[in-house]
């Protein structure tokens, strides 16, 4: 059983009860679940265009997404941070002392072998262990 386990999770889904299940069944008692979305800035010529206060109002408005998705589950601390997906991921484990990641992962198609699809990049760059739900 871990002390803190690792939930990875898109705005665009609702966090997954599968996901979450498996993370409640692998967490101590006294341990604690992390929501984490990734909150992927624009590249640089992008962020000239938008300006500061328009990235910044995104960012909260993420930030406001992640809460209401999280809210009916108050067993979750949601956290967002701003990076690269798998990277940040991976960064965000390590340096928060998580024992494990929980992730879902859709059915790989030609350009996931080829490329690597964001489960598959944490798996392989991740220093806890990582449990990926296939649906």
């Amino acid at each position: 059983m871990y002390d803190k386990i690792l939930v990875p999770m898109a705005l665009n889904h609702d966090i997954s009860p599968e996901t979450l299940a498996a993370a409640k069944a692998l967490c101590k008692p006294s341990g604690e679940i992390i929501a984490l979305h990734v909150y992927e800035s624009p590249h640089s010529m992008a962020k000239a265009a938008l300006g500061e206060k328009l990235l910044q109002q995104g960012f909260e408005t993420a930030k406001d997404l992640l809460r209401e998705k999280t809210a009916s589950h108050p067993e979750v601390k949601p956290v967002i941070v701003t990076g690269h997906s798998y990277r940040t991921i991976v960064e965000y484990a390590a340096d928060n002392d998580i024992g494990c990641i929980v992730m879902a992962s859709h059915k790989p198609d030609l350009s996931d072998y080829l490329l690597g699809s964001t489960a598959a990049r944490v798996v392989r760059h991740a220093s806890c262990s990582v449990l990926v739900y296939r649906a």
